[in-house]
């Protein structure tokens, strides 16, 4: 198993890509934590991924710091360290044109979807730097990369996260952390049946599908990549024989 005995927790480890990402590492072997705002989605996900391995959930708002040092506190006690974080919590804010975007939505997705990441790396550092090989994954986007007319707030936090990405990635350069982004591409979930309610969710791969990149950066076999960009689908077709 490709992750076994090590500690990941998943933001927004409840449902669509976080939740598939739970039950592959589970499968690879890793203790895995997942959190999440909706207490009952969250303790139901438990649940289903309970015959996969020591799976651990806690509700956390991760915009709110108090919240993240609770999250703290709970793998400080019962771990000490943490070996993987896959910063995937995030939300999709509003279909529109700039001139016609609502400004309260706007400050709602940069909070989540920026903000919120760094609160959360910064609150857990000292956690992977007692790994002895952390790695952190943050979830981007396509339109994190190429600007997409109305995608508004949620490209400009992927453009962030990717930003924050790279100057994560220097500034532990000679550190026992990496950092690396992916873009997941278009994959089954709730997010993107909502950002294309015309599309047959049928022809998207699942998040199980897309996790093959995800496990890479995980694992011990990517220690040397530090600051890189990464496609899943892309991934995926380079493992094809």
């Amino acid at each position: 198993m490709r992750l076994n005995g090590k500690i990941a927790l998943i933001t927004g480890g409840s449902k669509g890509i976080g939740k598939g990402l739970a039950k592959v590492f589970l499968q690879e072997g890793a203790r895995v934590i997942i959190c999440a705002r909706d207490e009952q989605t969250l303790t139901q996900a438990r649940e289903d991924l309970k015959p996969y391995g020591y799976i651990y959930s806690l509700p956390a708002n991760i915009t709110k710091l108090r919240d993240l040092d609770e999250l703290y506190n709970f793998i400080s006690n019962t771990f000490y360290y943490l070996d993987i974080l896959v910063n995937n919590a995030s939300i999709l804010g509003d279909r529109s044109k700039i001139i016609d975007y609502p400004e309260d939505i706007w400050d709602s997705v940069i909070t989540i979807n920026l903000n919120a990441q760094f609160y959360v790396i910064k609150s857990l550092l000292p956690l992977l730097l007692n790994s002895n090989n952390a790695s952190i994954v943050n979830v981007s986007s396509s339109v994190g990369r190429k600007g997409k007319s109305e995608w508004g707030a949620y490209a400009a936090s992927k453009f962030g996260l990717e930003g924050l990405t790279q100057v994560l990635a220097e500034e532990l350069n000679d550190s026992k952390i990496r950092v690396n982004s992916v873009n997941p591409g278009g994959t089954r979930t709730e997010m993107r049946a909502a950002a294309y309610p015309d599309e047959d969710p049928m022809t998207l791969p699942t998040p199980e599908d897309i996790s093959p990149i995800f496990t890479y950066l995980a694992s011990d076999e990517s220690l040397s990549i530090n600051g890189q960009q990464f496609n899943a689908r892309d991934y995926i077709k380079n493992l094809k024989p």
